[in-house]
């Protein structure tokens, strides 16, 4: 009985390293116009109507969401106006059920009485074990629209698993930080271009 507590304990420690190993923030992924000149963008204004707000009203995340690519465009030089600026930027958010099925391997006890021996035996076995989890997985698009040209020229994305997060000041740390990991790979600065590394 001992032996089968330790396998179980074992194999439950197994799964647990492995599902904090999934534990990470979003995955990023940005990409970027090559012809685009970041060195004569020195200005940006909200898209109209946002993605976010598409239906024509606003809500305290797109607020927030907003607020947040605000202040990386406004710690990067760059300018906020409504009147012709260099740069449209979007913001497109949504949110899908996913399903993780996973497999593992486990260890299992037979019991049975042998006759001959007058007593229980326990035979270990192995099979698999599947779990299902289900979740809902968050993307967060921010699009940076070249105003004078009407073309993308920078996007960044962030991938990862949303929790339905009932305090306001948690969520909105959330978006804040969900935001400056997106725009920690947006290397340019208003008026300027980085040197290649």
């Amino acid at each position: 009985m001992k032996t089968f507590r330790v396998a179980t304990w074992v194999v439950g420690l197994a799964a647990a390293l492995l599902l904090a190993g999934c534990a990470t923030g979003p995955r990023i992924t940005t990409e970027a116009d090559p012809e685009a000149d970041f060195a004569r963008y020195r200005s940006f204004g909200f898209y109209s109507p946002l993605a976010i707000e598409k239906e024509g009203y606003s809500s305290a995340a797109s607020e927030r969401m907003k607020a947040a690519a605000r202040a990386q465009m406004e710690s990067r030089g760059y300018v906020f106006t409504t009147e012709r600026p260099d740069l449209w930027l979007n913001i497109n958010a949504y949110t899908q059920q996913r399903t993780d099925v996973s497999s593992m391997p486990t260890v299992d006890y037979a019991y049975y009485y042998s006759y001959r021996a007058r007593g229980y035996y326990v035979v270990p076995y192995w099979r698999d074990r599947t779990d299902v989890y289900r979740y809902t997985e968050g993307t967060l698009n921010i699009d940076l629209v070249d105003a004078a040209r009407n073309r993308l020229v920078w996007e960044g994305i962030a991938v990862g698993r949303v929790s339905r997060e009932k305090d306001p000041a948690k969520r909105d740390a959330r978006i804040d930080s969900t935001m400056a990991e997106i725009f920690a790979q947006y290397p340019y600065r208003a008026g300027s271009v980085p040197a290649p590394r």
